[in-house]
């Protein structure tokens, strides 16, 4: 069964994540850490998977993400051999298995910059089986220790990006996945919950806004505020996670969202770069006041063509039927000759 809190969050969040690509407001960094939820959920299904199928969830998992990114993969490696300046060797192989950042070339790092979170969640599914069992015996030091090691690398000069980096950074996140699934959060007071939260998330704000980065006071310039501050974020929404709850009228566009959200994940960059370089082309200003929401509208049009064109691909790694247009399945309403009829008293 589908859990509509879930699913509303996960849309949220990959909505978020593509209007702050596309309009860099730095703002919403902090307003939603879209980033941890979205690894924090990837660690709750990862562990529901694990209870279900075992370590079969591994392979599963990694089927319903690598099938998808392959047909990014081939697009990639076409576009930018056709450009010029990119290398090949047996790292061009990472375009089908990204285990590390596949090779792009000048151009081609512009369309294809999100590739981390595809790596970096490969490595979690792989990984979880040792992390849940590990979660499981000692919750708190299994969150608290990849912070401590983030902090580390940070202070060392090693924290500012890569794989090694980018696991410490999110694996609190995925952590509490897990206590989101097994129901660990939902039994915090929030008598307990709320204080802890405003002394972390204060601590993370107090941090980010007394170093700014060169993009401002945007969170992704600020590994240790970034932890601190999603964590706190994480575990207030994951703490108030309903048992239910309906979506109403919001359910089948939330249910479409979530059916498409790593076709929407992978070829929204690609989408923004493309409108920009048409924009340029045209000589159409796309920044600043309206500009900004013309450019999201746009923005938002091609990913839409892109996920009615190439979304079922989800579907047939997910072993469905593929659909072109996202619809969830309704349950059929019986006939009036095979509903159940009243037993006499």
């Amino acid at each position: 069964m589908r859990n509509r809190y879930v699913d509303l969050l996960r849309a949220v969040a990959i909505l978020r994540v593509v209007t702050y690509h596309t309009l860099g407001f730095a703002w919403l960094t902090v307003a939603f850490p879209a980033m941890g939820l979205m690894f924090a959920l990837g660690g709750s299904l990862m562990a529901a998977s694990l209870d279900r199928s075992g370590v079969k969830a591994i392979g599963r998992r990694m089927r319903r993400i690598v099938i998808p990114f392959w047909v990014l993969g081939a697009f990639a490696i076409a576009l930018m051999s056709l450009w010029g300046g990119m290398q090949h060797s047996w790292r061009t192989l990472l375009w089908f298995i990204p285990l590390d950042d596949p090779p792009t070339s000048e151009r081609g790092g512009l369309w294809f910059s999100q590739i981390w979170y595809i790596r970096s969640y490969l490595w979690f599914i792989i990984a979880s089986p040792a992390l849940l069992w590990l979660f499981r015996r000692w919750p708190i030091p299994s969150i608290a220790v990849p912070f401590t090691v983030l902090v580390i690398l940070w202070e060392t000069g090693h924290g500012t990006g890569g794989t090694f980096r980018d696991f410490f950074m999110y694996a609190p996140a995925w952590m509490l996945g897990f206590a989101h699934h097994d129901g660990t959060l939902q039994r915090i007071s929030k008598k307990v919950i709320w204080p802890v939260c405003l002394v972390m998330g204060g601590i993370g704000l107090a941090i980010l806004f007394h170093a700014p980065g060169p993009r401002g006071y945007d969170m992704n310039d600020a590994p240790i505020a970034d932890t601190l501050w999603s964590t706190a974020f994480l575990l207030i929404m994951l703490n108030a996670a309903p048992a239910a709850m309906s979506l109403g009228a919001a359910e089948p566009v939330v249910e479409a969202v979530n059916r498409r959200a790593l076709t929407i994940y992978l070829w929204h960059e690609a989408a923004i770069t493309f409108v920009r370089m048409v924009g340029v082309w045209l000589g159409i200003t796309l920044v600043g006041g309206y500009h900004d929401f013309v450019q999201l509208g746009l923005v938002a049009a091609l990913v839409a063509l892109l996920v009615l064109g190439l979304g079922w691909v989800e579907d047939l790694a997910a072993r469905r039927k593929p659909q072109i247009v996202p619809m969830p399945k309704r349950a059929a309403v019986p006939r009036l000759e095979e509903q159940p009829q009243p037993v006499p008293a």
